[in-house]
């Protein structure tokens, strides 16, 4: 084992402890070298050894003891979660998010910059720029801060990072939004439909955290999901899983009809703006409202079942701008859905709110740079700040 370790061997071997390290201190207070030496199972001299590693290259660095502590205290360090910085973007129908988050993925400074559901392309980018821009520099931070950014939107998705078919805003299909945003920051742009990445954060802090198998419905202006399996988010082959409501039959492309014939709404309302009343009214006991809601509803469960079946899901969540209504549509789609389902999976409804798609394309920025600075085969990458 010795002679094996001389060569290659050994220098995965650092690699691999150095990684142990930064996997424990991630996310937690300041340890000791005793504590660490604990929790990773190694050594205290190579564990000593490697936090002077990571100290070298400024993944981690040594915390001073509180003011007034009496003698020679032990040494503790910490991970440098603000070593870097990632981004997540949606680019929503009526407003642009921004989140700025470190890398241990919690949220610096948040931006919400409002848009016109009509806006063109020019327009909506001009916003999406507008936000980055201010989120930046209300967290202090350049775009060279930006380790990885991820953007989310409604629509197909290439890998490339362009929207390949979108049909919820004007002149959206062909956006090239990956080379768009690139523009901004200094690090990986990724893209991602956005019903996509609501779906990851319901399991990385929303009420999926415990789920394996997870379908998220999207429920607003526009009908959408996203699917986790085997706890990671699926994609299919072409990156079209999931778009079921592609099929007329199934009702998704007319759902928000029955919400927008509702005729209790005062007049001049924007159509837009009708679902509220309707979900209001029904709230209420408005029998022509909750006839409504009921008919809304039993078209959603249509697709929600076929995906179900399909899937046999650990948990359904409804999300999007309508589950803020879940106290009067969740137990009518629940009850479609059970008519038509042989085995009936957990239906709950999205903790995360209107933060979810940006929240989900934080998740995926870290997710990136997991891969690429702490990942098994590789060991611990230097922390390298991104050229321009």
């Amino acid at each position: 084992m010795t002679e094996q370790l001389a060569g290659g061997d050994l220098s995965r071997l650092r690699q691999l402890n150095a990684l142990a390290v930064v996997h424990v201190l991630r996310g937690r207070p300041a340890l000791t070298l005793t504590e660490l030496s604990r929790d990773t199972g190694l050594s205290r001299p190579s564990t000593e050894d490697v936090v002077l590693q990571l100290q070298s290259q400024g993944w981690l660095e040594e915390v001073q003891p509180a003011p007034g502590v009496m003698g020679r205290p032990a040494r503790r360090y910490r991970f440098r979660s603000d070593a870097g910085w990632v981004l997540g973007v949606d680019i929503g129908g009526h407003t642009i998010r921004v989140l700025a988050a470190d890398l241990d993925g919690e949220v610096g400074h948040t931006v919400r910059t409002p848009v016109a559901i009509t806006a063109g392309r020019a327009e909506r980018l001009a916003a999406v720029d507008a936000a980055v821009a201010e989120c930046l520099a209300a967290a202090g931070l350049t775009g060279a801060d930006i380790w990885a950014a991820t953007v989310g939107t409604s629509g197909l998705v290439d890998a490339a990072g362009r929207v390949v078919l979108s049909v919820a805003f004007p002149e959206w299909t062909g956006v090239q939004l990956a080379q768009h945003v690139g523009r901004l920051v200094g690090g990986t742009v990724l893209v991602e439909n956005d019903s996509r990445l609501a779906a990851l954060a319901e399991t990385w802090r929303g009420v999926a955290r415990y789920a394996q198998h997870v379908v998220y419905l999207l429920a607003g202006l526009r009908t959408g999901t996203g699917l986790i399996i085997d706890g990671r988010l699926h994609r299919g082959f072409g990156q079209a899983a999931g778009e079921i409501g592609a099929l007329p039959e199934l009702g998704w492309i007319r759902a928000q009809e029955h919400l927008r014939s509702w005729t209790g709404a005062p007049a001049g309302t924007d159509p837009d703006d009708l679902a509220g009343y309707v979900f209001a009214s029904a709230r209420e006991g408005d029998r022509k409202a909750t006839a409504v809601v009921r008919r809304y509803a039993r078209e959603l469960a249509l697709g929600a079942s076929a995906l179900v079946l399909a899937l046999d899901p650990q948990l359904v969540v409804l999300g999007g701008g309508f589950s803020r209504s879940a106290d009067v549509l969740l137990e009518p789609l629940r009850r479609e859905i059970e008519k038509r389902c042989v085995r009936i999976p957990e239906i709950v409804t999205s903790t995360l709110g209107d933060e979810a798609v940006a929240l989900g394309a934080v998740k995926l920025s870290l997710d990136h740079l997991q891969e690429h600075l702490f990942d098994v085969r590789t060991g611990v990458a230097a922390p390298v700040r991104p050229a321009r």
